[in-house]
C-alpha cells in the first residue's frame, strides 16, 4: 500500500515564505502549502480551493484538480501517483543509498527543463534553501527567453 509519507517531505517547521522567495515570479500571492514531493514540487491549494503543483524541475505551475477531494480522486487514477510524486524516482534513489535528512530533497544536477534525465544519474541531495534558492532563480531566466532561444550558463559557487 502507497505511504504518502513516503514520497514526501516533512513541512512543518520551515520558514517556507523564505524558501520561496526567489519564486515569486510562479507562485500566486496567496496560497496554502498542502504538501511537497521529495524533490521539492509544491502542492498548494488556491483561495477558490483549487489544487496546484508548482514543478521545480520544470519551473511551471498546473492546475491538478478544482478541489483537494478532487485531488484525492485523481491521484489515484492510472499513472498520477508515480508522475507527480515521482515514485518510480524515489524508489530508485531510496535503492541505490540515496536518501534524505531532515531540511533535505532530492534536486538535479541538470534540470529537466534543461534536458536532464529523472534518473539517478541526475540527481543529487541538497538542502531545500539551495535546492529553491539555487533554481528559482534560473527558472525565472528561462522563462523570460524566447522559444528555441539558446543560451549558456555558467555555473558559480
Amino acid at each position: 500500500m502507497l505511504e504518502l509519507t513516503d514520497y514526501t517531505l516533512d513541512a512543518d517547521g520551515f520558514d517556507w515564505s523564505a524558501l520561496l522567495a526567489s519564486w515569486v515570479w510562479l507562485l500566486p500571492t496567496e496560497f496554502t502549502l498542502w504538501f511537497a514531493n521529495r524533490f521539492g514540487d509544491l502542492f498548494i491549494e488556491l483561495e477558490d480551493g483549487s489544487v496546484h503543483k508548482m514543478d521545480v524541475g520544470n519551473g511551471t505551475l498546473e492546475k491538478l484538480a478544482d478541489s483537494r477531494d478532487a485531488f484525492s480522486d485523481a491521484i489515484d487514477e492510472e499513472g498520477n501517483a508515480d508522475h507527480w510524486l515521482m515514485i518510480p524516482l524515489v524508489d530508485d534513489l531510496v535503492d541505490a543509498g540515496v536518501t534524505l535528512g531532515p531540511g533535505q530533497c532530492y534536486s538535479y544536477l541538470r534540470l529537466p527543463v534543461l534536458g536532464g534525465d529523472y534518473d539517478v544519474a541526475n540527481i543529487r541531495v541538497a538542502s531545500l534553501e539551495q535546492h529553491y534558492d539555487a533554481i528559482g532563480p534560473l527558472q525565472e531566466k528561462i522563462k523570460r527567453l524566447p522559444d528555441g532561444a539558446q543560451g549558456t550558463f555558467k555555473a558559480t559557487d
